[in-house]
């Protein structure tokens, strides 16, 4: 018997599958939103697309959409935006909310919050120009890791391992975003947790260990590449996969986030000590993403998958009244309230 829920797809109203959008990954959101959007149809979800970069949001009310499934990525997508805007539009959508999302999109205020709520993760600096990141190493120490603060699929990742490298590692970043993320690098196991649901309910899928070429798990092998190998199981002790699955739970709570994110964590060497590095709240959805891959784990397809994200869709603030009645003004003409 399965131990997830049975979803009646018709009851889930027509559905808008947001896809591409403006942000710098654009094309990997397509990818997961035509991903996303053939697995709704084929279950019997009234689903079609939408792309925010060419069609005005306004446009989904007239369409009828009754739920989104948000298939937009990075930017604009995960970061709080669209998600106001769904608010407005009184249309729930998949997802955390507008709070969550834009506290998750940025990696530097995730880590403060995490730091605040007691949970591991790599020491950082915030750094806006060269000279900044230059400090930023000098406290930290080698090797670091330098990253957009505000983008993800590792858009403008780099390494570097000496002063020398510091000017090209801060560059890479800084073409992506006007804040950089310089962290300390953390040896060990890189793996990934997914988590589904809401609050007590919520619940942490099979972790999948990550073992990229070289320990360069970039944008290429991320999305493009079959030299890079996803072990789930993952092979860690059963004892140490809870914790870590515990671990994430805590940090999507402490986040405020709903509906569904993915948390990358790192196990360091030395002590086998999970760091969490940063939190998805709009995870891949392609060929290569990995919260399908635990979801099957888990014996979750990914359309069914598919259908339980959408179940959960919903508002931070739902409409009791969507349309406020209006109110005469001193002058007699009518006002909103």
């Amino acid at each position: 018997m399965s131990v997830w829920p049975a979803i009646d797809a018709r009851g889930l109203g027509r559905v808008a599958v947001l896809m591409g959008g403006a942000s710098a990954e654009r094309e990997v959101s397509l990818m997961s939103g035509r991903g996303v959007l053939a697995a709704l149809q084929s279950r019997g979800v009234d689903a079609f697309a939408f792309d925010p970069a060419v069609d005005d949001l306004a446009a989904l009310r007239a369409s009828g959409a009754q739920r989104a499934f948000i298939a937009l990525h990075g930017r604009w997508g995960e970061d709080g935006t669209v998600q106001g805007a769904l608010e407005l539009l009184g249309i729930p959508y998949t997802g955390p909310g507008v709070l969550a999302s834009a506290l998750a999109i940025d990696k530097a205020m995730t880590k403060r919050l995490w730091h605040c709520a007691g949970l591991p993760t790599p020491q950082w600096r915030q750094a806006a120009s060269l000279a900044e990141a230059h400090a930023a190493a000098q406290e930290l120490g080698f090797p670091l890791i330098f990253k957009a603060t505000h983008e993800g699929s590792t858009l403008g990742l780099k390494r570097a391992d000496s002063a020398g490298e510091v000017a090209a590692a801060y560059g890479e970043a800084a073409r992506f975003d006007s804040q950089v993320l310089v962290e300390q690098f953390i040896a060990g196991d890189e793996v990934t947790c997914a988590v589904i649901g809401a609050g007590d309910a919520a619940r942490a899928l099979p972790l999948i260990r990550i073992v990229a070429p070289g320990g360069n798990y970039d944008y290429e092998h991320k999305y493009f590449s079959d030299d890079t190998r996803y072990l789930c199981p993952s092979g860690l002790p059963a004892q140490e996969e809870a914790q870590i699955q515990q671990l994430v739970l805590r940090s999507y709570r402490a986040l405020g986030c709903r509906g569904w994110a993915r948390a990358d964590v790192m196990i360091r060497a030395s002590d086998r000590q999970p760091m969490l590095l940063e939190i998805n709240t709009s995870p891949g959805m392609t060929g290569h993403s990995l919260v399908p891959m635990a979801a099957r784990a888990a014996g979750l397809e990914y359309a069914d998958l598919c259908l339980l994200i959408l179940s959960q869709a919903a508002l931070d603030q739902p409409h009791r009244n969507p349309v406020p009645p209006s109110v005469p003004a001193p002058d007699g003409k009518e006002q909103q309230p």
